[in-house]
């Protein structure tokens, strides 16, 4: 994916040249069918998926919430010390999205401010909505 077409997902828009080129190199575009599973529940999170296109379920104990594109799932498990999945993910519609692998996820995280603060209001954002 090109870099102009990376800094138009929310999540990567105020990312340097050099975080957008890390993500370019490393993410991997994938598709799902709807009904397709991504993630089961205590899976280790080997990444994070970006969707560019369609949208997901993600089913957890307290209920099931969707997720649409631009947004992004698979993050939890990524900044939980277990790295164990905490829902499964299953695509909604047809589904495209990018599949960040978790040693660029710790690399923007460690060297992107704006990726970690894009990552907190989107958490924020979730936590907000799921009290009600």
């Amino acid at each position: 994916m090109s870099i102009p077409s990376l800094r138009d997902i929310p999540l990567f828009a105020d990312l340097s040249e050099g975080g957008l080129a890390r993500v370019g190199a490393g993410a991997t575009e994938v598709t799902a069918e709807p009904g397709q599973i991504l993630t089961l529940p205590g899976d280790i999170g080997s990444g994070m998926f970006v969707l560019l296109d369609g949208s997901v379920n993600v089913d957890l104990r307290g209920g099931q919430i969707e997720v649409t594109a631009p947004d992004f799932v698979g993050e939890l498990a990524l900044l939980l010390p277990d790295g164990g999945r905490v829902g499964r993910v299953r695509a909604r519609t047809a589904v495209r999205c990018l599949s960040l692998p978790r040693s660029d996820f710790d690399a923007l995280l460690e060297s992107e401010p704006s990726f970690a603060l894009a990552l907190l209001r989107n958490l924020a954002a979730r936590l907000a909505a799921a009290a009600g």
